[in-house]
């Protein structure tokens, strides 16, 4: 029979994942596949997971269900982390065809291939996430203004709470030539915005690489990958998605505030704003560290955003701690939260520790939640009357456009096609209806 030439993916989970599944998308179409939208249907669902909480889990069972609605005679198959975790799970939900690890998972045109319109239901190919010991480049195109740039992959720290060493391996990472030679392509393409991507970002260059079957140690760290790539022409913004508070070094931070176009923007995991819990996260800070960091970025760059994430309902987390990491996180000049409600996960240490029931973990997620609203509201207030570049996205009607300043503060503007991809200098008014700030472009001149 004629193998299956047409291909739909659905993307579970974090910006790495989106680079993966946009980078298998063009092997596809490299091998002469068509690549739809997933609504469209397809000879081939693929489905890219994330395995961070338990709901990522249920909404991959979910997504089989709908790509088998829109084309029932569809071969399924599903990658990423949950497919690393839990593969033989994965092969009795109803529809599965395949399921690849995180070893196999960029040789899926080989296996697609070899099954073919053969009956496959509940194949396995899912190794050892050891033998995941290559780094295999990957980055976003789907977007016409910004990509995700995988620089790096796997972790080697051991957070009591985290399954992504078992689900995406040790530590490694690109070589800084190929890094570059990425973002030369990217910007040639025409995209004005490149956010750099890694299960631990900051540990770039810290890993291996496997040269002929030898590890070697790398040489490299992610403070010389930057400086290069702040001189790759045709980028406007390098944006730095996350990265640990141990690895933001005073060397990073300055130079991202000095530099030409490494916008003013950190998202840095906090957790819990108490040390006791942080210890029992196995994290490898503690808060006074962390204070000290969104210090010295404040100092060097006051209009800095710095979004943070939170764990709330950790075990062990009593009703004092909770609330010991709200008034620290109150008293940080911060911009934003993300706020994960703890979730247990299979064959962590967490999991074995004394549980938070799961009610008031939700309550202790809507607290924060608020607050983060706060934070970002007042730092959108002080930015207001100022002057700043904007990427203008697309909107989402032909009423307006949306974008973000360097800053990352979210403008509206009147709708108008021609600024779409550009970055524009606007000045910032008040808030509309959705939260945003209203722009107001300066000049009609595009900077570049």
């Amino acid at each position: 029979m004629a193998t299956p030439r047409s291909v739909a993916f659905y993307t579970l989970g974090c910006k790495l994942n989106y680079s993966e599944s946009s980078s298998i998308s063009r092997m596809f179409e490299n091998n002469g596949y068509s690549v739809n939208e997933f609504h469209e249907g397809a000879d081939i669902f693929v489905i890219n997971t994330c395995s961070v909480t338990d709901s990522a889990d249920k909404k991959c069972r979910n997504i089989v269900r709908q790509a088998l609605r829109i084309s029932p005679q569809a071969k399924v198959v599903v990658i990423g982390c949950y497919a690393q975790l839990k593969p033989e799970e994965i092969t009795r939900i109803e529809g599965v065809d395949l399921v690849l690890g995180a070893a196999e998972k960029f040789r899926i045109i080989e296996f697609v291939e070899s099954i073919g319109n053969a009956p496959s239901k509940g194949m396995m190919m899912a190794g050892d996430v050891r033998e995941a010991n290559q780094f295999v480049s990957s980055f976003s195109m789907g977007d016409r203004t910004r990509s995700f740039l995988k620089v790096q992959d796997g972790c080697d720290y051991k957070c009591s709470f985290c399954t992504i060493p078992m689900a995406r391996g040790a530590s490694r990472s690109d070589t800084t030539a190929q890094v570059i030679e990425n973002a030369r392509y990217i910007a040639s393409q025409g995209i004005k915005e490149i956010v750099l991507t890694g299960v631990n970002l900051g540990d770039f260059g810290n890993g291996t690489e496997v040269i002929e079957g030898i590890s070697h140690k790398k040489n490299e760290l992610f403070i010389d990958l930057i400086k290069k790539l702040d001189e790759v022409e045709g980028i406007d913004r390098f944006r730095i998605s996350s990265i640990e508070p141990n690895l933001l070094t005073n060397e990073i931070i300055e130079f991202v505030a000095q530099s030409k176009r490494f916008v003013p923007h950190f998202h840095i995991p906090l957790q819990s704003g108490n040390n006791k819990i942080l210890a029992a996260m196995r994290r490898r800070y503690k808060c006074e560290l962390y204070a000290d960091r969104v210090r010295y970025i404040k100092e060097l760059m006051p209009h800095c955003c710095i979004g943070v994430d939170v764990i709330v309902g950790f075990p062990g987390e009593t009703d004092e701690d909770f609330w010991e990491t709200v008034r620290f996180i109150q008293n940080l000049d911060i911009s934003y939260l993300h706020v994960f409600t703890y979730s247990e996960r299979a064959n962590t240490p967490a999991a074995e520790m004394g549980q938070v029931p799961v009610h008031i973990r939700r309550q202790r997620n809507d607290v924060l939640g608020q607050l983060s609203e706060v934070k970002r509201k007042l730092f959108y207030e002080r930015h207001q009357g100022e002057t700043r570049s904007m990427l203008v996205e697309h909107g989402h009607s032909n009423m307006e456009l949306t974008g973000y300043t360097d800053n990352y503060i979210k403008v509206s503007l009147p709708y108008d096609e021609t600024l779409i991809n550009q970055v524009v200098s606007v000045e910032l008014g008040a808030f509309d209806v959705a939260g945003n700030l209203v722009g107001h472009i300066v000049s009609s001149e595009i900077i570049v």
